[in-house]
């Protein structure tokens, strides 16, 4: 596969970071995938002790291939996110089934569990996949992450065996690595992230204090100048962590998390990710199954490939799949 080279306009990381999520992009990408929205159904998944999550179905056009992609966003994106839509709308016209799953207290979902959302929450995350897996059991299961999704999907794939779970390949794309560097990254890197971060996540809580108003109080908002004060402050207040370092180092991928990885998964990262620093990479389990391939360029989740503003992740990833499929083809 030939490495990605974005034209010299598209090549700044900021440029790709932002190009990928919102304007013409946004706008062409929304209109590409208006038969796959429309075609797709609203599910309140039960996903275990409780817990309810907010899925997305789109059921394969004609008779299918046999495939299901199930996709996770990033945080505080949702499954209608421009990223996922791309990569769901190219997948599902090659006759994938797609089941987009929104992670506790993103897209609207805040009213359907008065718990808040963080991202230590993995147990909900592989009911939601398991669900998936029950509801189509004839299908092979694919998981696609970006961003905090890729870093659900490896955790997820860590663990499959143990939650029964059969799940062909998973594919992250820009996965959160080490939180702790990355919430450094966004205090103290460009304070584009932090401003947006920061204003996506009190909009979120707003909506969660509508839902639950006798359960919450967010009166103290407006003080928090930080995305690590602000998130210490719900750590030790809304978790049952002790603090923000336990807390971080909870979700981490970094150290032994992967080790025991045995789903064939693939990490794409770009060197310059203002937000996913790589040097992560060098903390990170490297059992066999693992692929990890870096480009130069792409920002975050970014990897807009011509003057077009098309994706070439999502050609990575669908080329992945179609390695993977023609590799169990050939086995069999």
């Amino acid at each position: 596969m030939s490495q990605f080279k974005p034209p010299a306009l598209l090549r700044g990381p900021h440029t790709q970071s932002i190009v990928a999520r919102v304007g013409i992009r946004s706008a062409r990408v929304r209109a590409r995938a208006a038969e796959l929205l429309s075609a797709s159904e609203d599910i309140i998944a039960d996903v275990g002790h409780g817990v309810r999550l907010l899925v997305h179905h789109t059921p394969p056009r004609g008779d299918g291939n046999g495939r299901l992609a199930a996709l996770l966003h990033g945080w505080e994106g949702s499954a209608m996110a421009t990223y996922v839509l791309s990569v769901s709308d190219r997948l599902w016209r090659k006759g994938y089934r797609i089941v987009r799953i929104n992670l506790r207290d993103h897209g609207d979902s805040h009213h359907l569990n008065e718990e808040m959302f963080h991202s230590c929450r993995l147990d909900e995350v592989v009911g939601a996949v398991r669900w998936t897996q029950s509801e189509f059991p004839r299908d092979d299961l694919f998981l696609i992450g970006s961003s905090l999704g890729g870093n659900f999907a490896l955790r997820i794939a860590a663990g499959a065996s143990n939650s029964g779970l059969d799940i062909r390949r998973v594919i992250a794309i820009c996965p959160v690595l080490d939180p702790e560097q990355t919430m450094h990254a966004l205090d103290h890197g460009s304070r584009i992230y932090q401003r947006y971060f920061m204003r996506r996540w009190r909009v979120s809580l707003e909506r969660k204090k509508a839902a639950f108003p006798q359960r919450f109080d967010f009166t103290r908002l407006e003080q928090f100048r930080t995305l690590e004060d602000m998130t210490d402050y719900f750590v030790r207040n809304y978790t049952e962590y002790p603090d923000l370092t336990t807390y971080l180092r909870g979700y981490a991928l970094t150290g032994e998390r992967l080790e025991n990885l045995e789903v064939p998964s693939t990490m794409l990262l770009a060197e310059d990710d203002p937000v996913i620093p790589v040097a992560g990479l060098e903390r990170i389990a490297r059992p066999d199954c693992l692929r990890i391939e870096t480009t130069p360029h792409g920002g975050h989740c970014g990897f807009i490939s011509d003057l077009k503003l098309n994706s070439w992740a999502d050609q990575f990833v669908d080329r992945e799949l179609e390695r993977n499929w023609r590799g169990r083809s050939a086995s069999q």
